[in-house]
């Protein structure tokens, strides 16, 4: 894999989870998530990393739903990675009230705690990302904000860590995706981490009319021995009550157990689809994390 699309600018933690897939592939950051997923369907890059779920705010349904309605991009790796949040300023207004707190949505409600209880009478601002907030921080210092970010965005744009680790739950974590059309090999992925375990994710569609279905669904892994790790709703937009599941399984794609249960599915009338089967690693630690770029 030579090139790799991630939520920009510089500095996002999906920049950390790119070169975490592979530090040798060159990295090119796009304005949104949309953005990335259309840049690999376009063929512009060879992949792409893009946050999936996260331990506080739960699933990024702006990945989930374009996966499943717009793109046929498979799942080659996934990684979770550590959320350090610390507040960043302009070095001239180190020692200034803040007026304003500017971050991507998530990052500010991944902080409520010590923004209610350090910044309550500050205004709280939305950023397309937490890097983009730093950059725009950086370029004014007139601006009087503060925003949360990472300490590779402190780094690359020259802020001060006005205070660290201020995210509310200690064990917050991302699960990054990396997407690609190419027949990527485990060993690409930059040797991911020595503990690397296995998944495949599936997209169910149960018909209509069929009462127990999901039931049935579920009973197709669960005399199998597969375990699901996780099993999640969303809407078809095609209606109220309308939903598809993404359902992750703790095995890779076999010859037998797996490709079983999807038939066993489909053979009651449901829709089955494989979003990929590929490796799957923690990272544990920030520092860990930092050293990779």
């Amino acid at each position: 894999m030579e090139t790799i699309a991630y939520l920009g600018p510089e500095g996002t933690f999906s920049e950390l989870a790119a070169t975490a897939f592979t530090k040798s592939a060159e990295r090119f950051p796009y304005r949104d998530i949309p953005s990335c997923l259309q840049a690999l369907a376009k063929k512009e890059v060879d992949g792409a990393a893009v946050p999936l779920e996260n331990t506080i705010e739960g699933s990024v349904n702006i990945t989930l739903d374009h996966l499943v309605h717009k793109h046929d991009l498979p799942i080659v790796g996934e990684l979770a990675i550590p959320i350090a949040q610390h507040l960043l300023v302009h070095p001239k207004n180190a020692d200034q009230c803040m007026e304003t707190v500017y971050s991507h949505p998530h990052a500010l409600a991944q902080c409520h705690d010590f923004l209610s209880k350090h910044l309550a009478d500050a205004e709280w601002m939305h950023a397309s990302s937490t890097a983009k907030a730093a950059q725009e921080i950086s370029e004014d210092s007139g601006l009087k904000r503060a925003v949360i970010a990472n300490r590779l965005a402190a780094k690359k744009y020259g802020l001060t860590v006005a205070a660290e680790n201020i995210h509310d739950f200690a064990n917050n974590h991302t699960r990054f995706v990396l997407l690609s059309t190419r027949n990527v090999q485990e060993d690409t992925l930059r040797e991911m981490r020595p503990h690397v375990n296995k998944k495949t994710t599936i997209v169910v569609t149960l018909p209509s009319d069929y009462s127990g279905a999901l039931h049935q669904v579920l009973s197709a892994f669960a005399w199998r021995k597969l375990n699901l790790s996780k099993i999640e709703s969303r809407p078809m937009k095609t209606g109220i009550g309308h939903y598809f599941f993404i359902i992750d399984i703790d095995h890779e794609y076999d010859d037998v157990l797996v490709p079983g249960a999807l038939e066993e599915i489909k053979a009651i009338g449901c829709g089955a689809r494989l979003l990929g089967s590929y490796p799957s690693a923690v990272i544990h630690e920030e520092n860990e994390m930092e050293s990779t770029v």
